[in-house]
């Protein structure tokens, strides 16, 4: 099992994979941290924020198990000659499936550039032309159970690769902060393996590190 270093216990480099996991597994931790396959006000606010910062059409927090759920969204509305996305997608769809291996942000200023991602089913569908999406990846296991991410519809130049490093590593700290302080439900039973259901108020469990741990200085 992988494991990183808890807050303070020291600055040992994390490995650049994350540890693989299996469907269930994810919707298992999705479970323990209380992260429910629901929209969440907060987590739409913070996509908003996200899509301006970026200038994308398109952002989303994203948890992932036998596929996406995107529990932060922000995508055009009725105004816009854009397709607006839903709340789900399959694995096959996106880029956000690639970063269940990474413990690194995953940079496309123009995925056409490259045959790997090229291929992927929104270019066509939505018209995606560049990313940028960050893991979350839990302490205890190492493996990735969520994403945020900036999908736009226009290629990038090269040069702004930093820029939005920068970003997605600011805006995934960020949402570390809101997890951290966000109310949640009290842990489920042993034998109980999905996703809970939306709850107001409960015992908060306890989720991975503070973002310090989670990769700042990359």
């Amino acid at each position: 099992m992988t494991t990183f270093p808890q807050p303070g216990a020291g600055s040992s480099p994390r490995p650049d994979r994350a540890t693989a996991a299996t469907p269930a597994q994810r919707a298992q931790k999705l479970a323990e941290l209380g992260l429910a396959l629901a929209p969440s006000g907060a987590l739409d606010a913070l996509t908003t924020e996200l899509a301006d910062a970026a200038g994308t059409p398109y952002s989303m927090v994203n948890w992932i198990s036998d596929g996406q759920y995107f529990a932060g969204l922000h995508t055009p509305d009725g105004r816009s000659d854009l397709p607006a996305v839903g709340r789900r997608m399959s694995l096959d769809h996106g880029y956000c499936p690639e970063l269940l291996h990474r413990t690194k942000p995953l940079v496309l200023p123009d995925v056409c550039s490259s045959s790997r991602f090229s291929g992927n089913p929104v270019v066509d569908m939505i018209g995606i032309r560049s990313y940028i999406g960050a893991p979350l990846v839990d302490l205890v296991t190492g493996m990735v159970f969520g994403t945020i991410c900036a999908v736009g519809t226009e290629p990038r130049p090269g040069h702004t690769g930093q820029h939005s490093l920068h970003l997605i590593k600011t805006f995934r700290d960020r949402l570390w902060d809101i997890l951290h302080t966000a109310p949640r439900p009290p842990l489920p039973p042993p034998h109980q393996t999905g996703p809970l259901p939306p709850q107001p108020h409960g015992t908060a469990p306890a989720l991975p590190a503070a973002p310090d741990t989670q990769e700042r200085d990359r």
